[in-house]
């Protein structure tokens, strides 16, 4: 018995007495209003990704920079779920990964870069599809938490949404049933390849939203569907390189996120949605233009203070080094700027002293290296409000325990809910 008749779609009553929520094809019907609000924030967002993507073919080197928006995406998008890992976290794993053992957390943020750079690299030969989506999920859960559940497949039991503890009926959300699931995710694909007239933009925040209501994955489907949201950029010609990332402005603003994706679920909103979308858009193009600004003008001044100070061309090689590899040790500085140790280990001094390189292991062994100025932008962004207390992980407490509601509350982490059958902290998971 169908309930609750929207433009996005429909509650269904199931036998067992719950309500799922069955998605209408995209685009909706009646057709997204654009009033004066809408279009000027689809102007805004345009000319801010407009000047990043122009502004990205300046730098110097614009592959490393998107490097590192790639792992300070993968540490807020994780960070979102509750994982407490931090760039530096994610650039020692890639300095030391042989050397010493790692917390799970900063396992599942280096998948996310993989996942990342895999679909990239994948879009080059394969449309974006349900099989390309598959293929980054398993890349996401490989080898991690949830990497037991059905990585690469599509779910085969139903899943929801609610605070620890609830029952099916009495669930926030309860995404389609398996047989409605993949009805809706064939409509979804046909959508992905569909020629429209709309504006570029409407068609991605579209289909994020769709995504996250279908959740088709036991785990994982907030790291997927924000993942979405920039293969559609760089597969439809927006940007020609990956440098747009949501996650930071979502984590800012969570409870409107939960709140805008229900009222597309229970009113139809899709116009609120799209506002709210369009604004991040914005918002994050043009944070992500000032950093890049900033990190152009970092080069100029740092290579202008090794002229001055006579540092000769293996000082140049090794800043270069630093801009793609901003966490160092001796033996790293002396493999890639092609030195014996001992000049290394000068080079290296004569940069801690200029205020280039700071120690961060404060011992006498082992030592590593942080180029500060280079990871200061990226880890202010890191640094905004989110979770201050981790969720609990299912593999350490039963399936029936969690952070508790007056927890959440009081860390400002709202009750949302986690979802049952894939142990998800709400739709950002």
């Amino acid at each position: 018995m169908s309930l609750s008749v929207t433009r996005a779609g429909h509650y269904v009553k199931q036998a067992a007495g719950f309500r799922a929520f069955v998605p209408a094809p995209l685009p909706p019907t009646p057709p997204v209003h654009f009033d004066a609000d809408m279009v000027a924030l689809l102007s805004r967002a345009d000319q801010a990704l407009g000047r990043l993507d122009g502004l990205a073919q300046t730098l110097p080197n614009p592959d490393l920079f998107v490097a590192m928006y790639v792992r300070r995406e993968a540490v807020l998008s994780s960070q979102i779920e509750g994982t407490q890992s931090t760039l530096e976290d994610v650039l020692t794993f890639e300095l030391d990964a042989k050397g010493r053992e790692f917390p799970k957390d900063v396992k599942e943020v280096v998948n996310y870069v993989r996942a990342m750079n895999y679909g990239l690299d994948r879009l080059r030969a394969l449309p974006l599809s349900l099989r390309l989506i598959r293929e980054i999920h398993a890349e996401l859960l490989r080898g991690v938490r949830g990497g037991h559940r059905q990585p690469g497949e599509f779910r085969t039991s139903q899943n929801w949404i609610g605070p620890a503890n609830v029952r099916l009926r009495e669930a926030t959300f309860v995404p389609p049933p398996v047989h409605e699931m993949h009805q809706a995710l064939d409509d979804f694909e046909r959508f992905l390849h569909q020629e429209t007239d709309l504006p570029v933009l409407i068609p991605c925040g579209l289909a994020h939203a769709q995504f996250e209501t279908i959740h088709p994955f036991l785990d994982g489907n907030g790291r997927v569907g924000r993942l979405l949201i920039t293969f559609l950029l760089v597969h439809r010609g927006v940007l020609h390189r990956p440098l747009l990332y949501l996650s930071h402005y979502l984590k800012r603003h969570r409870s409107e996120y939960y709140d805008r994706l229900m009222a597309i679920r229970d009113n139809g909103d899709w116009e609120g949605w799209l506002k709210f979308f369009l604004r991040g858009i914005a918002e994050t193009a043009e944070e992500a233009s000032t950093t890049a600004r900033n990190i152009v003008n970092l080069r100029e001044r740092h290579s202008a203070l090794l002229q001055e100070r006579g540092v000769h061309m293996n000082g140049l090689r090794l800043l270069d080094l630093l801009f793609e590899r901003p966490l160092v040790n001796v033996n790293l500085v002396k493999e890639q700027v092609k030195v014996a140790f001992v000049t290394a280990s000068k080079l290296v001094e004569q940069f801690e002293g200029l205020g280039l390189l700071k120690e961060t292991t404060g011992g006498q062994r082992n030592r590593r290296f942080c180029y500060a100025p280079y990871l200061a932008p990226f880890e202010e962004e890191e640094a905004g409000p989110g979770p201050t207390v981790p969720f609990k992980r299912p593999e350490d407490v039963p399936c029936a325990e969690a952070v508790s509601s007056s927890m959440r509350s009081a860390h400002g982490i709202p009750d949302y809910g986690r979802e049952h059958n894939a142990f998800l902290a709400g739709d950002l998971q």
